[in-house]
């Protein structure tokens, strides 16, 4: 199983809207940005999309400057909030990761996210030993998730495998590398349909063992 992370394994906005207000404080107090932080619905609505993306739909007008200073601030504050205690984990994970472990399923991470800021999660929330490798945008310079996931394939040896994730760049991901998707409909990040062509649709993360194969549900 391949597993997305912001939405799907980590609640994602209680650790990024901290870091979030912070980031524009900072920016304006050093004149990079003038005005209203933008509204935290914006940047929520963006979740997995590449840095870049995001960054251009939260403030379009602002400088290229800006936008990388503001990817750097972004990443400090929410290490500095992991560091603290803030963030947590949806309901269920940790113990449905052991599960799936127990019954022998291979388990990767796949993110559109920075590496740094992958790693400090998993690790923040001790659930790095469930995971045989964790696979981003930002360690692999990869320009989709689609590609992401074919380089985890290729790379692993995998052929057959689960897509878990809660946007339409999950979906896709899944569909195009010929994989089963489960879609996450529990984070209310997603737009209406954005999860259409889904085999399989969760309202919470330990559905999924409810799922499994016959053979899966048996070892």
């Amino acid at each position: 199983m391949l597993f997305d992370l912001d939405g799907t394994l980590f609640r994602t906005e209680t650790l990024l809207l901290p870091a979030y207000r912070a980031t524009f404080d900072e920016l304006r107090r050093q004149g990079l940005y003038s005005g209203e932080t933008p509204p935290e619905e914006r940047i929520l609505s963006c979740l997995g999309m590449l840095l870049d993306e995001i960054w251009l739909r939260v403030m379009p007008e602002a400088s290229a400057e800006a936008r990388a200073e503001a990817d750097k601030l972004l990443l400090r504050y929410q290490i500095e909030g992991l560091h603290s205690g803030e963030g947590e984990l949806y309901e269920g994970v940790a113990e449905t990761l052991r599960e799936l472990q127990a019954r022998g399923i291979r388990l990767f991470v796949a993110s559109n996210g920075l590496e740094h800021y992958v790693k400090h999660v998993v690790e923040a929330k001790r659930i790095g030993v469930f995971f045989e490798d964790l696979y981003s945008a930002g360690r692999f310079q990869t320009r989709s998730k689609v590609d992401l996931v074919k380089l985890l394939l290729d790379h692993s040896g995998v052929r057959s495998a689960w897509m878990v994730g809660d946007r339409s760049s999950d979906v896709e991901a899944g569909l195009r590398n010929g994989l089963t998707v489960a879609a996450c409909d529990y984070a209310g990040f997603r737009a209406p349909g954005e999860l259409d062509g889904a085999q399989l649709r969760i309202s919470r993360f330990a559905e999924l063992l409810e799922h499994l194969p016959a053979a899966a549900q048996q070892k």
